[in-house]
């Protein structure tokens, strides 16, 4: 994660509890939708960083539509925000809308919130448009002190959305995730390394690279690491790598022998 600018840091620290007495009297008050954006609105502003009346446009339009909220710097929308009314449990369905939006604008980016609840979406244009869920927050559970707390709101913030911390983010959940992890522990590599350690245990133990990820695949892992659409791209990522990797360390061993065939 990016270092934070002490002035952030500042500001982060004098607004959040501020904002969060105020979440807190809107909630028990049960405010509408409209409400809770004029308090998204301030909370974008103050606690956030963005300048009110040149990067936050309230009703965003597209194709004859709106968004809520969109945020906007350098002259482009850097994230749209669907806001739901302070009461609402955030749902995948309220997300649907806001999609069609960023699908159609080449936006990759939406915020979900109810002002207590802030979820990061990306949004996917290859083929079909996906949504995934990248990050989320409970603004009331927030800690402006401490700075696993002071790195997540840093994400939204105006200097983290210029040193592009949600893709950062997105490219680390897409590296570090369950179907890597899972695509790793029955790549050639790791079960070459599992066969070594086995035969530690027994001098002249006879097993195959296919005994034990048939082991791994049936008996270890859970199905969906293996077989679901995100486990097989996790596998075809994972194969790349180990391509390029091979690839590299042959052009190594070819190197040295054309430089003494030159020099002959």
């Amino acid at each position: 994660m990016a270092s934070i600018p002490n002035v952030t840091l500042k500001r982060l620290i004098s607004t959040v509890p501020r904002f969060k007495k105020i979440l807190s009297q809107a909630s028990g008050r049960d405010v509408n939708e409209s409400d809770t954006v004029t308090i998204v609105t301030d909370m974008l502003q103050e606690v956030f960083g963005y300048d009110k009346y040149q990067e936050i446009t309230r009703e965003y339009a597209i194709q004859g539509t709106y968004c809520d909220l969109a945020i906007k710097t350098n002259g482009k929308v850097d994230y749209l925000i669907e806001v739901k009314a302070i009461g609402l449990d955030l749902k995948e369905s309220h997300m649907r809308q806001a999609i069609g939006y960023a699908s159609r604008e080449g936006i990759k980016w939406v915020v979900l919130t109810n002002g207590l609840k802030w979820e990061i979406h990306r949004v996917s244009l290859e083929n079909k448009v996906v949504n995934e869920k990248v990050f989320e927050l409970d603004f009331l559970e927030i800690n402006p002190r401490k700075s696993d707390d002071q790195e997540k709101l840093f994400i939204l913030c105006k200097r983290g959305v210029a040193k592009d911390l949600m893709d950062e983010l997105y490219q680390h959940k897409q590296s570090v995730n369950r179907y890597t992890v899972g695509a790793l522990i029955i790549s050639e590599p790791v079960i070459s390394a599992i066969k070594r350690e086995l035969r530690k245990f027994k001098s002249g133990l006879k097993v195959s690279d296919e005994e034990i990820q048939t082991m791994v695949k049936e008996e270890i892992l859970k199905r969906d690491l293996i077989e679901s659409e995100a486990a097989q791209e996790a596998k075809k990522s994972i194969r790349k790598i180990l391509n390029k990797a091979k690839k590299k360390k042959a052009i190594g061993k070819i190197k040295p022998q054309e430089t003494a065939n030159s020099e002959a």
